[in-house]
């Protein structure tokens, strides 16, 4: 389920199982989740706690924040549930890479990992589950595609764009092959090229350092760990999670395949930061800036990447998705913005509540569902909360 909200728990409710585990989801939601007529309720979370909840004796909730952990950035949901499957059973230290996999997707390794995940992370190294390597290009597309489909990074004015990387690496002098037989010297000139494209669309120094950053690759898995995260998330955001499970798993077979929902799910995301790129599509107030996005759950990405690479990144941002009656929103902000006071988790949660909506998250993403018709109320209201943040 996407989340534990109305549709989400009305089919735990016809289900009327005995046993429910909500993992990355659920604090949140707590009281809503107990109204579920189930025996037992665990809940292996990441984001903020209710602060104010009655106790109930069918619902374990395991929360990083709980623990004395950020969940923002030192603990993810992977992270925290496998915490529970390698109590189960010492065996399960297996599943070690997908832990870190998750803490990746969650960009929790920006600027090196941090506290439960730092921990996991090293006995992954030491356990020799996890290998440190030096990549930036894949080893199995040519240069022309990797650049074609580089979303992070994402190059202003190249990525989605054919013929324009045609011309960038004519005028650098480097043919269209693997990465890995281009020369040494002919490897820091494009390196060195896309760096400065980068610095002069003023992208996030941190993100710039992430770039240049070790890869973690896991030999089990057959994929660096950021590679990885992101096929798994193409097929979670395309219908196919069935297919990411399984990869998950171990099922070799279905690689080519997940490939090809990759792509056509980063085409997706190429297209919404392209049209991001007019500045007839992005609308500012006081503290925040907002865009409209066509499926709630690019929304969150395609703004993510935005702020990181050209867009304004001393202002969050929101992607607003109408979905019959509803409004869907997807907040993003950065390290800088939170280091200043951010906290998109309140400031959604807030916001919702107002206009008789849902919402909460982490300071840097969250999100809400609000009645359609409250757009206007809501976005004057975490406006203000912001901008009161960031004084």
């Amino acid at each position: 389920m996407k989340n534990p909200f109305k549709k989400g728990l009305e089919r735990l409710k016809r289900e009327n199982g005995k046993m429910a585990i909500f993992c990355d989801m659920g604090s949140g939601q707590i009281d809503r989740i107990a109204k579920l007529d189930y025996e037992n309720i665990i809940i292996c979370d990441h984001h903020q706690p209710m602060k104010e909840v009655e106790k109930d004796s069918r619902i374990i909730e395991i929360n990083a924040h709980l623990c004395g952990i950020n969940g923002s950035f030192e603990a993810s949901g992977s992270t925290i549930t496998f915490a529970v499957a390698r109590n189960l059973d010492e065996k399960n230290l297996d599943l070690l890479p997908l832990a870190i996999t998750g803490a990746i997707g969650d960009k929790q390794h920006l600027g090196g990992f941090k506290g439960y995940n730092k921990e996991l992370f090293e006995l992954g190294l030491k356990t020799n589950f996890i290998e440190e390597k030096r990549e930036w290009f894949s080893s199995r597309n040519k240069i022309n595609e990797d650049l074609y489909y580089s979303i992070e990074p994402y190059y202003r004015g190249l990525s989605g764009r054919k013929d324009e990387i045609g011309k960038y690496l004519k005028k650098l002098g480097i043919s269209d092959c693997i990465f890995d037989k281009l020369d040494d010297k002919k490897k820091i000139v494009l390196k060195s090229s896309l760096i400065l494209q980068l610095i002069k669309n003023e992208c996030d120094p941190k993100v710039i350092d992430n770039i240049l950053a070790p890869k973690y690759f896991s030999q089990s898995l057959g994929y660096n760990l950021d590679d990885f995260a992101e096929l798994l998330d193409a097929c979670g955001k395309s219908g196919e999670k069935g297919i990411g499970l399984l990869i998950a798993l171990g099922n070799k077979n279905l690689i080519e395949k997940a490939e090809g929902i990759r792509k056509k799910f980063k085409q997706r995301i190429l297209d919404g930061l392209i049209k991001l790129e007019k500045s007839e599509n992005i609308f500012e107030l006081d503290a925040l800036q907002y865009f409209f996005a066509d499926d709630p759950s690019l929304g969150g990405i395609i703004g993510g990447i935005a702020i990181n690479y050209f867009l304004r990144n001393d202002k969050p941002i929101l992607s607003l998705t109408e979905m019959d009656d509803e409004l869907h929103i997807s907040a993003r902000g950065n390290h800088l913005l939170v280091e200043k006071g951010l906290d998109l988790g309140l400031a959604m949660k807030e916001g919702a509540r107002i206009v008789g909506g849902i919402g909460g998250g982490h300071n840097i993403a969250a999100g809400a569902t609000i009645p359609k018709k409250e757009k206007d109320i809501f976005l004057q209201k975490v406006d203000e909360i912001v901008k009161e943040q960031l004084i």
